[in-house]
């Protein structure tokens, strides 16, 4: 096993990590800013305001792209599981 061997394996596990929180991540901080605009436009300044929206929108985000994320982990350890079988 190679140093670049392992550094690539590094740079696709940290790839595919991004690929799979980037979706998620985006979807709470499009709520988020929506909510703090809002908040500052009507003067409402209450802590649960800003979590429920962000927490409900971020679960259905997930569950919506539960199957996508699966597929997309799954290929990565079936890649991950072929590549040890060849060394």
């Amino acid at each position: 096993m190679t140093p670049e061997y392992v550094i690539e394996i590094g740079r696709e596990t940290l790839y595919t990590a991004m690929i799979l929180a980037a979706p998620v991540l985006l979807v709470g901080l499009t709520v988020g800013l929506v909510v703090a605009v809002f908040q500052a436009v009507t003067s409402v300044q209450e802590q649960t305001l800003s979590m429920i929206p962000k927490m409900l929108a971020v679960a259905i985000t997930l569950i919506l792209l539960m199957p996508w994320m699966i597929n997309r982990i799954t290929g990565f350890a079936q890649n991950a599981f072929e590549r040890m079988a060849g060394l």
